[in-house]
């Protein structure tokens, strides 16, 4: 069977590169450490300053808890658009690895300042002492442009020279 993923490409890094910059939400694949089994939840997204893709998280919810016993995760970025077919639009599958940022932490002011700019409705929540700022750092991605587009990714495709 022929591979249908092609090499990667200048078009390719920019339909990442937006797909990143212009998130807002993304599906959050993570493991439920009781069970082992996959479970999805939708999380607010923006790309950092750093640009490593942020979420605010309360301690409150599952998918909280169970990055922190195991943080490694993917996240389903792209939305489709209002018109056509959902499956012709550009979606990236972003394995990572989640790291939280608690108000202790120094870089906490600075992210948290990044993430209310894009997401500026969580400062209602955001000073709440169970939230916390969770990076998610790119391990590798998949990246489906719409049918007879798919491109492999490894974290160092991912990194702000290479994409951004």
């Amino acid at each position: 069977m022929t591979s249908t993923v092609r090499p990667l490409d200048d078009d390719a890094r920019r339909m990442v590169r937006d797909l990143m910059r212009n998130a807002r939400l993304a599906a959050l694949s993570y493991l439920d450490p009781d069970t082992g089994a996959p479970m999805v939840s939708r999380i607010a997204l923006v790309d950092g300053p750093d640009q490593v893709p942020l979420s605010l998280i309360s301690d409150l919810s599952q998918h909280s808890a169970a990055l922190q016993k195991l943080p490694v995760c993917s996240l389903l970025i792209g939305e489709p658009g209002d018109k056509g077919d959902p499956l012709t639009h550009p979606r990236l599958s972003l394995q990572a690895e989640a790291t939280f940022i608690r108000h202790q932490d120094p870089a906490h002011a600075q992210l948290a300042q990044a993430f209310l700019a894009k997401q500026p409705k969580a400062k209602l929540y955001i000073g709440f002492a169970d939230f916390a700022l969770v990076q998610f750092k790119p391990l590798g991605a998949f990246l489906n442009g719409g049918f007879g587009k798919a491109y492999m990714l490894e974290a160092s495709d991912l990194a702000p020279s290479s994409t951004r």
